[in-house]
């Protein structure tokens, strides 16, 4: 290994140990862990890593040994209040087991992708044991060609789909070699014991507590409001326009063909084109890679439709708007979802690249583009239950799509190369969920599918896989 690869290495494996270092979930994370109802209200996200041999046995599992005490987080579970007085708290977890979250297995089959995807797609849907840190592995072994396949499954509470890419471009090695004199954190102060009655009692304190200073901030926010009335009417009106345009109304008519779904079958797909094809296209149309992979959706879209007899000109598409800052930490949930009317029908694609990407840039004058994040800390503290049914308020768009940017260059895995990185989302209402990491030079998408909307997978990724390419060929 060169001096530069072992420096490299060593940054990414410092900034991983300062990963997630917050004590406490922020509202959307408690939201998120509060109102789940697996599967069909999922907060599982599923990567699934090809690599090119097996990678030996003993040193991937001392890997995540070593992993697992650099990042804290992953040793730790969720404690909540017995009451929802206050938002729960990461406590280690003093009876972590490595081999409950880590395992092996043949992939059975003939050792094909689809083995893998139906292996991942049976790990997706087993719920958490929420009682122990929220994340499982398995590496799959007995590929055909001599490969492997690892699958990770981790809890949106830990990180959604970018937390979770992000996190694993922090482990993975730059180099196939054993590292040896990898760093190792000191043992961190015990925490002081607490119990769930204790943090309730707690959370309780502190809101008496803060509860005059709150009552004069809302006092003087009244008074201030009432200096300005026609102001303060007109903010709200706006804001409320735009709640009604993101969240209580479809941009396009809903599709026929994807009305019926409840998201407790799910189904995986995989597909690819080269990056750089992609990206170029994206720069013809005047727009971005998202914009290119959402043109490519849409027309893939449109061509399942068509094989079934139905005319597409729109489809709604909820897009992940990230709400990132450069001042935020790693990890953590900071993103908005936002529904577009996705131009399916137009046929040329770089047209069509500039139809989303004028869709994509008419979000961002929204007001209430975070409104999720406001209302978060009110619906957190609310019994799950009753989160649950306001979280369920209001339209799903018929499918999502999102991008997510992964490790630039090659990556290894206890000496197996990373050949492809494909992450699996949950459906939240959707029909499908797209999501598309950037890897190395390769655009890697995972598909995950309700089964009850979508009844001939093999024709939806066949129409898929032929939207992709065509847009892809916009760039060569």
């Amino acid at each position: 290994m060169t001096d530069d690869q072992q420096a490299t290495d060593l940054e990414r494996w410092t900034a991983a140990a300062a990963w997630s270092r917050r004590p406490a979930l922020d509202p959307l994370e408690t939201m998120t862990w509060r109102s789940e109802r697996h599967p069909s209200r999922s907060g599982t996200s599923c990567t699934v890593i090809m690599l090119d041999r097996e990678p030996d046995w003993e040193r991937f599992r001392e890997a995540h040994e070593w992993g697992t005490s650099l990042v804290r987080r992953l040793r730790q579970r969720v404690l909540d209040p017995a009451v929802p007085t206050t938002s729960p708290v990461w406590v280690d977890d003093h009876h972590f087991a490595l081999d409950y979250h880590l395992r092996r297995r043949p992939v059975g089959g003939s050792g094909s992708m689809d083995d893998v995807l139906e292996v991942a797609r049976q790990v997706a849907l087993r719920p958490f044991d929420r009682s122990r840190p929220l994340w499982e592995g398995m590496l799959l072994t007995g590929l055909d060609g001599g490969g492997a396949a690892y699958v990770l499954k981790i809890h949106h509470a830990l990180a959604d789909s970018a937390g979770t890419v992000q996190l694993l471009s922090l482990l993975q090695s730059a180099t196939r070699r054993h590292t040896p004199d990898k760093p190792v954190l000191p043992a961190d102060e015990e925490q002081p014991a607490t119990d769930t009655v204790q943090l309730a009692r707690d959370g309780l304190r502190d809101n008496l507590v803060a509860a005059p200073r709150l009552a004069a901030q809302g006092l003087r926010a009244a008074a201030s409001a009432s200096l300005r009335p026609q102001t303060v009417l007109a903010e709200t009106l706006r804001y409320a326009a735009s709640v009604r345009r993101l969240a209580a109304s479809l941009p396009a008519p809903p599709s026929p063909l994807l009305a019926d779904r409840d998201g407790r079958s799910w189904r995986f797909l995989a597909l690819s084109c080269p990056l750089a094809d992609l990206q170029a296209a994206g720069r013809i149309g005047g727009g971005s890679l998202h914009d290119a992979f959402v043109a490519a959706f849409a027309g893939g879209l449109q061509r399942y439709h068509a094989a079934h007899g139905v005319s597409l000109e729109e489809i709604s598409i909820r897009l992940r708007v990230s709400l990132d800052r450069a001042e935020d930490p790693m990890s953590g949930v900071r993103f908005a979802g936002a529904m577009i009317a996705a131009p399916a029908g137009i046929e040329d694609p770089a047209d069509r690249i500039a139809a989303v990407r004028g869709e994509v840039l008419s979000l961002h004058t929204e007001r209430a583009l975070d409104a999720v994040r406001a209302v978060a800390p009110g619906i957190a503290s609310l019994p799950s239950g009753v989160g649950a049914a306001v979280l369920g308020v209001g339209v799903a768009a018929d499918a999502s799509a999102s991008t997510v940017q992964g490790p630039p260059r090659a990556t290894y895995m206890a000496g197996a190369k990373v050949l492809g990185m494909y992450p699996f989302g949950s459906l939240p209402g959707v029909a499908m969920a797209a999501t598309l990491l950037a890897h190395a030079d390769l655009a890697c998408i995972g598909v995950n599918v309700d089964e009850l909307a979508v009844r001939d997978p093999e024709v939806l990724r066949t129409s898929l896989q032929d939207g992709l390419d065509e847009v892809a060929a916009l760039g060569r």
